[in-house]
């Protein structure tokens, strides 16, 4: 039967029509295995130039036999001749079938493949009349049978959930989807390599942890049985890469999967790729110059320019990036300057008459960061270092010597959206207790996001940890800048997915 696909048809007959052609592709296979063609018996194909390869060095390879192996995407038969495209790695590339150069038996069983089918094609390069780089077949493999029709060529795989439940297909089908996951390892390979020309070791520590701190972030929860223990994904890399600050490694990162049990949307996704990293002897403003030098590297390395464009507003790493408090991003997005409110009391009256929401356990600082993500984050779009956060939300940070009631903090922003979170670290091991000890209040209090003791930590703070600057940044919304992906699940091979029985 046709494998043309209909449009604007009803599921089940879809479904029903899919059926019918995985039917006939199976008795094809059958009739190979019983002619003794069983393509899944061949264990390698030795390739010598993938598409691209070919097409950039055509002056060179014109005429000299060649072999690629690929997907056949498309097939035109025409009689005596004819013509078909596969896809590889690279991009593409169009074979000419003759029966003459083949032979009989062979364009007949060239006729009867399928498209979705993988094949291997031996011949010389050429360039058509129309003037395409093409290979001039001698001899087609089938390398493997494709059972299941691809989505019909001209509307593609379009639907999202499908795109990324099947991502598989959507690979196949969707050049774009292709080359931003690509880039999204080229983007990891890069900050790799900037982060190891400054002399940063890449370490691995806990995923499964006893204690989830170093964020505000309900974990997982998890039993091993060997032990008979509860344990936690980690929703974070910090505490234990502290830990090596304490003995002694100077400048180390991680880049791994962190895990937060919380909602899903453009942004977000229960596990997602964290980087983090420490430096001994730097503080705050050590990791807005490494900062600023990473993203600019990272975007010339893989994108060939400063200056990237997302959802249709450009954004210039190239420039200086802006600093500014919250304070004084608060004042001139509002008018409100919160250095003139003393109390709890003044700036919950504040927030009522402006109508920002909060909850009874809220301080003066808890309240000036309401302000902030109400009023002033979506402004910062262009690179911003949003500096020095109160010290209610910073549990984790050193205090400003000349202002106690902030701490040495910034957060990066592009697009409106926080992208990186930094601190000088606190190394007080007497007032990190005392920190610790005010998130346990909040937590009792109903904060589900509160930090708890980690006593390790503090014993390891005790032995001494250097001045040290830290930043963490969440890869995958770096990538969707870079690529101009509208939503976290784009960027990322297997996002999370409800269940389709569920």
């Amino acid at each position: 039967m046709s494998e043309e696909k209909n449009v604007n048809v009803p599921q089940q007959e879809v479904q029903q029509d899919v059926n019918e052609l995985r039917k006939v592709r199976v008795e094809k296979l059958e009739a190979l295995q019983a002619d003794g063609r069983d393509p899944f018996v061949i264990t390698k194909y030795d390739q010598t130039h993938h598409s691209a390869v070919i097409k950039e060095n055509f002056d060179e390879l014109e005429g000299k036999t060649v072999r690629v192996a690929g997907r056949m995407m498309s097939k035109r038969i025409m009689g005596k001749a004819s013509f078909c495209n596969i896809q590889d790695l690279k991009g593409n590339i169009q074979s000419y079938v003759a029966r003459d150069s083949l032979g009989e038996d062979e364009y007949k069983a060239f006729k009867k493949l399928d498209i979705g089918d993988i094949i291997g094609i031996e011949g010389s390069v050429f360039k058509t009349k129309t003037g395409e780089i093409s290979i001039h077949a001698e001899k087609i493999t089938l390398l493997t049978k494709s059972l299941l029709p691809l989505p019909e060529k001209f509307h593609g795989l379009t639907n999202t959930d499908t795109r990324y439940r099947q991502r598989y297909v959507d690979l196949i089908m969707n050049a774009e989807s292709k080359q931003t996951l690509i880039n999204r390892s080229k983007i990891i390979r890069e900050v790799r390599n900037y982060l190891d020309s400054q002399g940063f070791l890449e370490v691995e520590t806990p995923m499964l942890v006893s204690n989830a701190g170093g964020a505000a972030a309900r974990p997982f929860e998890t039993h091993f049985n060997a032990l008979s223990e509860d344990f936690k994904l980690r929703i974070s890399l910090e505490l234990y890469l502290k830990r090596l600050i304490v003995g002694g490694l100077e400048r180390v990162y991680e880049i791994g999967r962190v895990f937060r049990n919380e909602g899903l949307d453009t942004r977000h996704n229960p596990e997602f790729t964290l980087m983090e990293l420490y430096q001994a002897y730097t503080d705050y403003h050590g990791m807005m110059d490494l900062t600023e030098n990473l993203y600019r590297h990272v975007a010339q390395a893989v994108l060939g320019t400063t200056k990237i464009v997302y959802n249709g507003v450009e954004m210039d790493l190239g420039k200086p990036f802006e600093r500014i408090t919250m304070v004084d991003a608060v004042k001139k997005y509002t008018g409100i300057d919160f250095s003139e409110i003393k109390t709890d009391e003044e700036a919950k009256a504040l927030a009522k008459e402006k109508g920002v929401e909060f909850e009874a356990r809220h301080k003066r600082g808890d309240i000036l960061n309401l302000f902030f993500e109400e009023f002033v984050e979506h402004h910062l779009i262009q690179p911003t270092f949003l500096m020095d956060h109160p010290v209610e939300i910073s549990p984790l940070t050193k205090r400003k010597p000349e202002n106690p009631d902030y701490v040495e903090r910034f957060e990066f922003f592009m697009n409106g959206w926080e992208m990186a979170n930094a601190y000088s670290e606190l190394n007080d091991p007497i007032d990190q207790r005392e920190r610790f000890k005010a998130q346990e209040e909040q937590l009792a209090q109903g904060d589900e996001e509160a930090n708890t003791t980690d006593e390790d930590f503090l014993c390891a703070l005790e032995y001494g940890m250097a001045p040290t600057g830290g930043i963490g940044f969440g890869i995958d919304r770096m990538v969707m800048l870079l690529t101009d992906s509208a939503a976290i699940r784009d960027v990322l091979l297997f996002p999370t997915m409800k269940s389709l029985d569920k």
